[in-house]
Formats: structure tokens, C-alpha cells, sequence
């Protein structure tokens, strides 16, 4: 299994990423344009890191960077993480998070931060066997502007 970080060049991974995550999350939102993904790959406070096996991607996470008022240091707030049904369970998903979490602290961030719904018990129960530091209950208040 190889995990990298995408750059601008890696559309086509991201594009697979995105299939991933549509099987994952059981949704079936069009993938975005190549200009947009590129404009999106190219934006230092995003970043997404692929695991693949033998050339195919098969997982992903994404960071978005959130630089805060109170220190100089960035947080990475993970916004998904997933892998193709056929290869959880292997570790993959596991090696994301520490590749995630290595990038961040070799890159002076201040925290890796993950949010999962509570009624969602593969993901709560999958980010308890992960390495944390801290677990916090929330309660997640959004504000949609879609008609």
C-alpha cells in the first residue's frame, strides 16, 4: 500500500477518491468539473492524502487547515475519511490517520481534529481504535442554504 498526498497533477486520483467516497457514504452527488478539483487541489488549506494499491486508490482523507486567532499554530480538521467496502478492515484507514497526523506534526500544526455523529457507530467505533488524544461529546448544530 502506497499513501501520498495529492497535488494539482493528481486529478484523476481525486476523481477515483471521490467514487470511493460515493460508494462509502452512500450518496450520489456529481463529481465537480477538473478546473474546480485542480483550483481545489491547489488551495494550501485543503488537502487530501490517497492510499492506493496497486495504482488504484482505494482510500482517502481530506484536511481542511483552520488557522486560529489565539495561536499561530494551524489545526487540520479531518473532514472525510474512507475506504472501498472491499478493503476495510486492513488497516487502511488506520494508516491515514497516522499519515495525516505524522504530515501535520512534522508541519508545526497545533492538533488533528475528526468529528463523527454519534448515530453513526462504524465511525465512532472506528476513530476509538485509532490513537487519540481526547475524546469530546458535541452537538452539531448546522445552517443549510439549499433550497
Amino acid at each position: 500500500m502506497e499513501i501520498k498526498r495529492l497535488d494539482q497533477s493528481g486529478i484523476a486520483n481525486f476523481r477515483n477518491l471521490i467514487e470511493v467516497f460515493t460508494e462509502v457514504f452512500e450518496n450520489s452527488i456529481p463529481i465537480p468539473n477538473d478546473q474546480y478539483l485542480s483550483k481545489l487541489l491547489s488551495d494550501p488549506d485543503f488537502m487530501v492524502f490517497v492510499a492506493k494499491i496497486h495504482d488504484k486508490v482505494v482510500g482517502s482523507l481530506t484536511i481542511y487547515v483552520l488557522h486560529q486567532y489565539y495561536s499561530e499554530k494551524p489545526l487540520a480538521y479531518i473532514y472525510d475519511v474512507g475506504v472501498a467496502p472491499e478493503f476495510q478492515r486492513k488497516g487502511i484507514g488506520k494508516a491515514l490517520i497516522i499519515e495525516c497526523c505524522n504530515f501535520c506534526k512534522a508541519n508545526g500544526f497545533d492538533e488533528v481534529y475528526v468529528e463523527a455523529e454519534s448515530e453513526d457507530k462504524d465511525a465512532v467505533n472506528f476513530y476509538r481504535k485509532t490513537k487519540y488524544s481526547t475524546e469530546t461529546l458535541a452537538t452539531h448544530f448546522s445552517y443549510s442554504f439549499t433550497d
